[in-house]
């Protein structure tokens, strides 16, 4: 009788002493539970061994040299550079959403109190320049006698004055605002049908699917009073982090274009990313022991853009005039225009979340 075991995995023959199987390596006994699968998955995703305090030391000291390590083949004594970057992260974004969640309650807060005060138009106070013209006009009438005005000039001036009062006065108002937000109260306060609440908001009967789910969207936002809005903003904010960099790498293509391939790029950029990530995660725990200075947190931000000229002169090999001239046009076309239009996007999809 035979005592060889077989693998479940692969079918493979073994002896009944293999603990792993010598063909694909997978553990002969089934044990599988809940704690193993968790812990498994954990383990693989966010295991910190011997690479991980490899990593660490050159990313933080030694800005560009990981990275260049790492494309010139010592893939194995160092953290992967996307596994490296989803540890961080992680830890950063749990980190930054306690902070998150208490500026949304305090956002949620000033929102509501927003939305339950109601302004009367009618009572707007008149502007300065009105103010300094009817100070004027009495003090002509006070002092005509000596100013050698006459009472026709003077009915004149202020036929002219009164104009000016009634435009500045007047012509802000001709567009109402009140009565759509009453009927609004009503239709919300009353469970009107959906439909009838869109159009009390302006929604036009053959308005298009997109238009029609702003306007949901909005009408959930007014609803709720603003409540949890930035925390819908938050949510979307590590993707979008994750989204962009393929953006970044591809300035790094387009100012090194012969300084390796794309894959090259994209591994400068996720160990440049964990860096921030690091950095900003640092930031977050000290501030919440001490309370650090506004310009030593402007000259912690501009400590990015040093880090940045220093990995690009170590991994592409670049003088410090290259790297300092296309940091900077890198950085300024990243932050002034890449991120603007990320957080129009940002603000758009998590309205669209919300």
């Amino acid at each position: 009788m035979s005592t060889e075991k077989s693998c479940k995995n692969c079918g493979c023959k073994m002896a009944p002493d293999y603990q792993f199987c010598p063909s694909c390596g997978q553990e002969v006994a089934d044990n599988l539970t809940i704690g193993l699968l968790f812990s498994n998955t954990i383990s693989n995703y966010f295991s910190v061994d011997a690479r991980f305090f490899r990593s660490f030391i050159p990313l933080m000291l030694k800005p560009g040299v990981l990275a260049r390590r790492f494309v010139d083949g010592k893939r194995q004594y160092y953290l992967h550079p996307a596994q490296f970057y989803l540890f961080i992260s992680v830890l950063f974004f749990f980190l930054f959403s306690f902070t998150i969640r208490r500026a949304d309650n305090t956002m949620s807060l000033a929102l509501k109190k927003g939305f339950e005060q109601k302004i009367n138009l009618d009572s707007l106070t008149i502007g300065n320049d009105t103010i300094q013209l009817a100070a004027a006009k009495k003090a002509l009438k006070e002092n005509k006698i000596d100013l050698g005005a006459s009472d026709k000039r003077l009915m004149t001036l202020d036929s002219l004055i009164n104009s000016k009062q009634t435009t500045d006065t007047i012509a802000p108002l001709n567009v109402s605002f009140g009565i759509q937000r009453e009927v609004l109260d009503s239709l919300i306060a009353n469970a009107a049908p959906l439909q009838q609440k869109l159009k009390a908001m302006g929604l036009e009967e053959d308005a298009g699917a997109f238009k029609t789910r702003l306007y949901r969207q909005l009408l959930k936002f007014y609803e709720q009073r603003g409540g949890g809005i930035l925390k819908a903003f938050y949510d979307t904010i590590p993707i979008a982090m994750f989204l962009l960099m393929p953006l970044f790498a591809f300035l790094l293509k387009v100012f090194y274009w012969r300084r390796g391939n794309f894959a090259h790029h994209m591994v400068f950029s996720f160990y440049f990313f964990t860096f921030v990530f690091t950095s900003l995660f640092v930031l977050l725990v000290v501030q919440g022991l001490i309370e650090i200075p506004i310009w030593l947190e402007i000259l912690f931000l501009c400590s990015f853009l040093i880090y940045l000229i220093m990995s690009l002169k170590n991994f592409y090999r670049s003088s410090w005039l290259g790297a300092i001239l296309k940091a900077n046009t890198i950085s300024f076309i990243y932050l002034l225009i890449i991120i603007p239009m990320a957080f129009f996007g940002l603000v758009l999809t998590s309205l669209m979340l919300y």
